[in-house]
């Protein structure tokens, strides 16, 4: 089945740490930048971290620099989004996205047309 399916969300205390993993099935990985993005309650979507198709390039909004650092492995068509001084205020929906062109950098300019289905992440003080 054609899908990008996210995992390793869950509950975690502010402080703790989460790794989430978006994995592709079905569809070409390794040429596309990737994004993370999060939708918190009653809030819009908003970009988070995005990496180059290649992995030499990376991005980040400006809340979580220095706390999350994105990373990928084309041979496991996976992208992985490590986070660290997890605050209340990132409880959201983090969902994994692909770009809609090859050698693209993932970056939050970029436009992103195939999506996971998301992982809950709650931090909670």
């Amino acid at each position: 089945q054609v899908r990008l399916q996210e995992s390793g969300g869950g509950l975690v205390q502010a402080g703790g740490s989460l790794r989430l993993s978006c994995t592709a099935f079905g569809i070409d990985f390794s040429r596309y930048g990737m994004g993370w993005f999060r939708q918190g309650p009653g809030e819009d979507r908003e970009f988070v971290a995005g990496i180059q198709w290649s992995g030499g390039l990376t991005s980040y909004e400006d809340s979580v620099k220095g706390r999350f650092t994105i990373s990928r492995d084309n041979a496991k068509k996976t992208v992985y989004l490590q986070m660290n001084s997890l605050k209340p205020d990132d409880t959201a929906i983090y969902s994994c996205a692909r770009e809609n062109q090859v050698y693209g950098t993932g970056s939050r300019s970029a436009v992103f047309n195939f999506w996971g289905q998301g992982t809950q992440v709650t931090v909670f003080s």
